[in-house]
């Protein structure tokens, strides 16, 4: 898991090449304005969905995990909690959609932590690490709008 600011990408300058491009694509195509849809950067390797939702409680949610692609979720506009385990995704599987799409849900592990995700800020997910996006801060359901990047692992 990696952290940052996409305004403040020099801050990172040792992300792998081919996440610094996505980033890069999204800071000069993609905003706040932007329409909701896919966006193809690089066929099936790399891709951006531009997305709206709201948060909500932690604890009605279920984490989740990837295998083939990397998860890069950025906040466009709002704020959003963004629970994660820096656990391996061990714990019961509640729903397995790997083969088809990508994802899996699992029971929330013990040690999950929540951290506050503002407009500009993204956050890393490699495959394989924990994360429950779109969490209530304070008990506020609040609107998110985000774009996330699905890059595949073989590609890097």
């Amino acid at each position: 898991m990696i952290v940052g600011n996409i305004n403040e990408l020099g801050l990172n300058p040792w992300l792998p090449p081919k996440i610094t491009e996505a980033l890069d694509y999204v800071l000069q195509n993609i905003n706040a304005e932007s329409h909701a849809g896919k966006y193809n950067v690089a066929g099936e390797n790399v891709w951006v969905m531009v997305m709206e939702g709201n948060t909500r409680l932690a604890a009605e949610a279920l984490p989740e995990y990837h295998e083939k692609y990397l998860d890069v979720q950025i906040v466009l506009a709002g704020q959003e909690g963004m629970a994660f385990s820096l656990k391996p995704p061990h714990t019961e599987v509640m729903e397995d959609k790997l083969a088809g799409s990508d994802i899996a849900f699992i029971r929330t592990p013990d040690d999950e932590t929540m951290i506050t995700m503002n407009a500009g800020d993204f956050i890393i997910f490699y495959p394989g690490e924990v994360h429950k996006p779109l969490c209530m801060l304070n008990g506020n359901a609040a609107a998110v709008k985000k774009a996330v990047i699905k890059i595949a692992k073989i590609y890097l």
